[in-house]
Formats: C-alpha cells, sequence, structure tokens
C-alpha cells in the first residue's frame, strides 16, 4: 500500500515540505486547493515539481465550480510535462473552497459532465462546448503521459460517478475498515455496471493520523483534521441513529453545527465536540505500534493507497513534525 501526505500549501514553504516528505520515503504529496484558506494551488504544485524528483504530486483536491475543464485539464497537462510525469488529478464536488465563497458543492450532474469534459480535454479530444468545438489545441506539440484523475469520494452516488469516470477514488469515509470495505465494493459493482474493469482502478483513503505516545496529545492534535473528513462525509444518507452512542452525537454536530470559521482547527466547537470513541472510530491517534497496526488492517481491506491528513492546521508544530516522522517509519514498515 503506497503512503502519501495531503498538506496545505504554504506561500514560502511548500518546495520544502515536498523535499522533506520525499527524503523520508513518501510516495506521495498532495496539496489541498482552497484558496481562501491556501495560496494558489497550481502555483504551489508548480514549485513542488521543480523541488522533488521521484515523488507523486496532485491536487487535494480540486473542484468543478471555480475553474472550467479547460482550465484545469491544461493546468494539469503543464504539472504533468514539468513533474515528468508524476501528477495526479484529484476532484471532489468542493467544499470549503465554495463555503468561503458562498457557492455550494458542484451538484451530482454538474460533476459527472465536467469529469467526462475533463478525461476528454486531458486526451487531447475535441469536444462541443456551447456550438464550438474545443481541445487543449497546444498539446499538438507535446509528449505528455497520461494524466490520472482521482475523486474524492465519501457517498454512494458520487462513488457511483467516480467508477464510472475516474482512473482512481480515494474515499473519504474515515479509518473505520467495515466502512472502507463497503465503500470499495459499491466501487467495484458501479465500474462493473459501467462495463469497466473494476480491477483496472486504484482504490484509496483519505486517513487523519497523530502518532503520539500520549494518546491525549494525539487526539488534540488530530481532532481539526479529523473534522474536516468527518464532514466531507457529512454522515448523509447514513442512519445516525444506528451508530454507538458516542460517534452518535458527534455525527450529530457535524451535521449541523460545522463552523467553516474554523475549518480543520482543533479549537473550532465543531473539534472539540469529538470524543475519543468518535476519533478511534474515523481517525488514528496514538502510539506507533497502534498506528502501524491500523494501516496495516486498512492495506489487508484493498485499500492500494492512502494520502495522510498529518494532523490539525494548529497543532504544535513540533507534534506535527514528529508524528511526520514517526508516519515515515510506517512507510518502511509497510514496504519491509
Amino acid at each position: 500500500m503506497d503512503m502519501g501526505l495531503l498538506m496545505f500549501a504554504s506561500a514560502t514553504g511548500s518546495a520544502e515540505v515536498a523535499r522533506t516528505a520525499e527524503q523520508l520515503g513518501f510516495d506521495s504529496m498532495l496539496l489541498a486547493d482552497t484558496q481562501c484558506l491556501t495560496p494558489e494551488v497550481w502555483t504551489q504544485l508548480t514549485l513542488v515539481a521543480i523541488a522533488t524528483e521521484r515523488i507523486q504530486i496532485g491536487t487535494g483536491v480540486t473542484n468543478p465550480v471555480s475553474r472550467d475543464p479547460s482550465v484545469t485539464a491544461s493546468a494539469a497537462l503543464s504539472l504533468q510535462i514539468a513533474s515528468g510525469g508524476r501528477f495526479v488529478l484529484g476532484i471532489g464536488r468542493g467544499d470549503s473552497s465554495m463555503a468561503k465563497i458562498g457557492r455550494r458543492p458542484a451538484p451530482l450532474a454538474e460533476l459527472d459532465v465536467y469529469l467526462e469534459r475533463l478525461r476528454a480535454y486531458l486526451d487531447g479530444k475535441e469536444i462541443p462546448r456551447e456550438g464550438h468545438p474545443s481541445r487543449i489545441e497546444w498539446l499538438d506539440d507535446c509528449d505528455v503521459s497520461y494524466v490520472p484523475i482521482e475523486v474524492a469520494a465519501t457517498g454512494p452516488k458520487v462513488i457511483e460517478i467516480a467508477a464510472r469516470r475516474a482512473d482512481r477514488i480515494c474515499f473519504a469515509v474515515g479509518a473505520d475498515t467495515e466502512r472502507l470495505d463497503d465503500c470499495i465494493a459499491r466501487a467495484r459493482r458501479g465500474a462493473e455496471a459501467a462495463d469497466r474493469d473494476p480491477d483496472s482502478l486504484r482504490y484509496g483513503a483519505y486517513i487523519n493520523c497523530v502518532i503520539h505516545e500520549d494518546r491525549d496529545v494525539a487526539r488534540e492534535a488530530i481532532r481539526g483534521g479529523l473534522s474536516v473528513f468527518a464532514h466531507f462525509s457529512g454522515f448523509k444518507g447514513m442512519d445516525i441513529e444506528s451508530l454507538p452512542e458516542g460517534t452518535r452525537a458527534a455525527a450529530r454536530h457535524l451535521r449541523t453545527g460545522y463552523d467553516m470559521k474554523h475549518h480543520a482547527a482543533a479549537s473550532g466547537a465543531h473539534a472539540q465536540a469529538l470524543d475519543a470513541e468518535f476519533i478511534h472510530r474515523f481517525g488514528i491517534a496514538g502510539p506507533f505500534d497502534e498506528a502501524l497496526a491500523r494501516f496495516r488492517e486498512i492495506a489487508d481491506a484493498g485499500v492500494d493507497f492512502v494520502r495522510v491528513v498529518p494532523g490539525s492546521r494548529d497543532m504544535p508544530p513540533q507534534v506535527g513534525g514528529a508524528s511526520i516522522q514517526s508516519l515515515s517509519k510506517v512507510v518502511d514498515e509497510l514496504r519491509s
């Protein structure tokens, strides 16, 4: 199982973070595309591409609302060239990037059409746009390797769209292997229904993780980032009342009380409302041996890769740095 990091870009430090991640042995580093919270992602990824040699890079994730598919495809193809074929185009419906400009995530039908057009543009094909033929014409002078599309998915309908349109599906449903099992099974059924080979897709998971010998420290450091992905999951369509009591209360709070002003921060009331049971069910927060065992369980569930969210935006830097060092040792153990 490949292991990478999902990070917020830094106006001055993205390239150095990527170099460090590469030196530590991580397989990938993706940058979030949320324009009001982080610097512009395509510029930062260009710097990352120049600064690294091996590590896979990409968006984690961009969205179908703020950019036309031709713009996204042209940027992705440019990054594929700049990185020497190491780019993956991660895309979702949009959450904080939309909320910060007063808009909502893309409707399902819009996502479906966007992915279809995006694939066509990436492959150099011509598609009709408002009665006009449209394609990425500058590709005629270039030899660009295939750009994989990776869809971030939580609910069943997005999973089914991704199974039809994407090369990879990264599930944002937490670290619970039962939920991951269900998502992979649904994706495989969706691929079969679309006459695609389910084995041709790669299946991944966003995993919130902080490794620290003191579980209380780990839980406090993880809760902001974990609340983001639990909010993404939203528990929409899920029977909340069937969940364990502690998890049930936290799920209700995230469904109705998420505060975008404290997005990814542990200090937010919605993050502080998460109890130990919920954090354990949705993320990984604790000593090294426990984290390694959980990641092995995730790999055994059929997950091909993970995008680790290594804590909250406001966690102490020394806690985050030490945890990432420990995560690199998990990478070594998984490979041995």
